[in-house]
């Protein structure tokens, strides 16, 4: 049974990661040829992806879904708003302090370590507050009943407002790091904890509040990293492009994989066991789970830590380096014009290879009892991430400010909230988090980067850094259109089912 189902998640992800794959060895060898080497990573990379991701949604199934469930089921149950308050602020650092996205997005702002005591880790534990923070007041949110995009509402006002003090070479960065917070990490535990709380809700209400806390969870570290820029007056921020190691030989090609390993067997060991001791601890203290059920979650997270480091290690050392010469080979090509279609294709076809797009569509699909389908989320995702990353590098040729798309895209985001039904809103807005994962801080951030670096190297930090919050945003926008599609279907079955029955009342009074 186990083998079945490994199986068939296997094939899943073949099926996800083969479409990004084929473009990409289009694009290598046709219109941006790529050195021996950089093609063998990458070739290595995809089968590390397939078999990455097939591993870590078995395991995330078996073990983050299962704990994160129980945990804000029973801690929400004692009643105690302090508890509640503090376990979820807990959580939040523990599951963002070493999120592998935060960690790549982290590594490419070298610019932090000169302008901060502690360099980028100053970015990472600001980030985690941010996110522990947020996360509390995503709980409360559903305790008290209120409404998600009244809080939206304020919170994207309030971070608007804390740009206009931030130097704009590092607006990109602070919006990026939203997305890049919530990875395969933190999303599978947050969104189950959440669905954990809302599950003692009865009535529609409590199907509502199933999503939100990811969104939350997203905006935390938007505003808290503007914070940070404001507190460390962080402006003219640097960024030196650091060229690519050569790969010459096969022997090469193992070393780079063999440090790749190491480097990433360390760091989901770190994300990983402050989950699990967290686990543990609330094991001792509850007793929750029978005894096979503790051992079905520990193998759970065995698995969930062999995939994520097959899938991030495929991703940095296979994806990236392809990434940063496909950027450049395009941008020296029609003027670098097209990157825009390259960069739209590519966006279509990305989102599906993010692990924990898959984990967010089954649990959306299982709430909403098949309403809202799986392969609905995927078309809506897949429409939102192609349009920013063709808005991303637009904004690369053309120098545009970042503002310019942000400031109305989450306008009219927040205003579609105010007519579309409130679990798309809460879906929405966590799509956007979740999109912008591992594939497009190691691969589509790298894109962006080798293609500005061709045509405008001085301008890295403010046009190449944005297309991660570019990923966040426009999924907003797509799946509450979704919705407002779905409510119109709704509301003309229910009308054409009482012309119906008002006709057969008419019929039986006559």
């Amino acid at each position: 049974m186990k083998n079945a189902t490994l199986k068939e998640k296997t094939v899943e992800s073949l099926t996800s990661i083969l479409p990004i794959a084929v473009i990409v060895l289009i694009l290598a060898l046709v219109f941006a040829p790529v050195d021996t080497g950089t093609f063998t990573l990458f070739l290595i990379g995809v089968v590390l992806l397939i078999f990455g991701m097939g591993c870590f949604t078995l395991g995330a199934d078996r073990s983050m879904l299962v704990i994160g469930e129980r945990i804000g089921a029973t801690v929400t149950r004692t009643g105690k708003i302090w508890l509640i308050a503090l376990v979820s602020f807990v959580i939040g650092i523990v599951v963002t302090v070493a999120e592998p996205d935060l960690q790549i997005l982290a590594q490419q702002v070298p610019c932090l370590a000169e302008k901060t005591p502690i360099g980028n880790y100053l970015l990472i534990f600001t980030v985690a507050v941010g996110v522990g923070i947020f996360l509390m007041v995503a709980m409360l949110r559903i305790v008290f009943h209120i409404r998600l995009n009244l809080i939206l509402f304020v919170l994207y006002f309030v971070a608007f407002v804390l740009s206009i003090f931030v130097t704009p070479s590092f607006w990109a960065v602070a919006f990026d790091s939203g997305g890049v917070t919530t990875g395969p990490m933190t999303v599978p535990f947050i969104i189950s904890l959440g669905m954990g709380v809302a599950s003692l809700r009865t009535g529609k209400g409590g199907q509502d509040d199933s999503f939100g806390l990811v969104s939350l969870a997203s905006v935390g570290p938007i505003i808290a990293v503007l914070i940070l820029g404001i507190a460390f007056r962080i402006e003219n921020v640097p960024y030196t492009v650091e060229p690519l190691s050569e790969i010459a030989d096969t022997r090469g090609v193992l070393t780079a994989y063999l440090w790749g390993f190491a480097d990433h067997a360390v760091e989901v060991a770190i994300a990983v066991s402050p989950i699990l001791l967290f686990f543990l601890l609330f094991q001792i203290c509850t007793r929750s789970f029978r005894f096979r059920q503790v051992v079905r979650i520990l193998i759970g997270f065995l698995y969930t830590y062999v995939g994520l480091v097959l899938f991030l290690t495929g991703a940095n050392v296979g994806f990236m380096p392809i990434g940063r010469e496909i950027g450049a080979a395009l941008a020296g090509i029609w003027g670098g014009w097209g990157l825009i279609p390259v960069g739209m294709l590519i966006g279509y076809f990305v989102v599906a290879a993010e692990p924990a797009v898959h984990v967010l569509n089954k649990q959306v699909e299982r709430m909403s009892a098949g309403a809202i389908s799986a392969s609905s989320m995927k078309r809506g995702l897949c429409a939102g991430v192609c349009i920013s990353l063709g808005l991303a590098m637009t904004r690369i040729l053309t120098g545009m400010n970042i503002m310019w798309i942000l400031v109305p895209g989450y306008a009219l985001a927040l205003l579609l909230s105010l007519f579309t039904p409130p679990i798309f809103t809460g879906i929405a807005f966590d799509s956007g988090g979740v999109a912008s994962g591992a594939m497009v801080s190691s691969f589509v951030l790298p894109l962006a980067i080798g293609a500005c670096n061709v045509l405008d190297p001085a301008g890295i930090m403010t046009q190449a850094f944005g297309c991660v919050a570019f990923v966040a945003l426009t999924p907003l926008i797509s799946i509450q259109i979704l919705g407002l599609i779905y409510r119109h279907k709704t509301h003309r079955v229910k009308r054409n089912f009482l012309t119906v029955e008002d006709k057969i009342v008419l019929y039986e009074v006559d």
